[in-house]
């Protein structure tokens, strides 16, 4: 049952579309723009730099603070799963994001999600994370691939932490936490299967550093 609760927290956060209500300010709807998608790199592409950064900011801190929520719900008495119970509502808050019932189920990616899901697991992980996906989107200028890879790090990096002894839970709870993980990543290929073609021919989009809006 609290696994369940865990997902509903998360999922009703993750409904929160930062860019959608960020463009509505600006007189515009996202999902009619660019890619068509609610995130942060399409916010920047069609509305700027600043878009760009508050709807990421925005995405990723509505997971922290669900993850917050949860842990001062169930610190105490499910302290031996709390990070199970906290990876869980991690996903909820992606399913929120991607699919929002109050915008006929188009949402985002969930990757700025997966940002803060991370950042809230281990600032550690966060940081690999952030250098590679910096070097990789500076060096390629690919936002979609730096984003595939940061979501296999993060599972990696919860192997990692899992087998060193950093949850503190017992193995069967660990395997089910890699599981989750595994969904994370299921996730964000999935719903990056058209950049993931548009990379194997060569044609996806590049990101620009410029302060003008990126163009698809």
């Amino acid at each position: 049952m609290e696994r369940l609760v865990c997902l509903l927290i998360g999922y009703i956060f993750g409904l929160f579309q930062t860019g959608y209500f960020y463009g509505k300010t600006q007189g515009v709807d996202i999902r009619k723009m660019g890619s068509g998608n609610a995130g942060s790199t399409n916010a920047l592409r069609t509305m700027g730099i600043k878009a760009g950064m508050i709807t990421l900011l925005g995405d990723c801190f509505k997971c922290v603070i669900a993850v917050l929520v949860v842990r001062g719900i169930y610190g105490q008495s499910h302290a031996d799963i709390l990070p199970l119970l906290s990876l869980y509502t991690g996903f909820g808050a992606v399913l929120g994001h991607n699919f929002p019932f109050y915008l006929k189920f188009k949402g985002g990616k969930g990757i700025a999600v997966t940002a803060g899901m991370i950042l809230s697991t281990d600032i550690r992980i966060a940081a690999v994370c952030l250098i590679v996906f910096i070097v990789i989107v500076a060096v390629t200028r690919y936002v979609s691939l730096g984003s595939l890879v940061i979501s296999v790090l993060f599972l990696v990096g919860l192997v990692i932490d899992g087998q060193m002894g950093m949850f503190g839970m017992a193995q069967k709870y660990l395997f089910e936490l890699y599981g989750i993980g595994v969904l994370f990543v299921l996730s964000a290929f999935i719903r990056h299967r058209a950049n993931i073609g548009r990379l194997r021919n060569g044609t996806e989009s590049k990101i620009s550093f410029s302060k003008k809006k990126n163009k698809r």
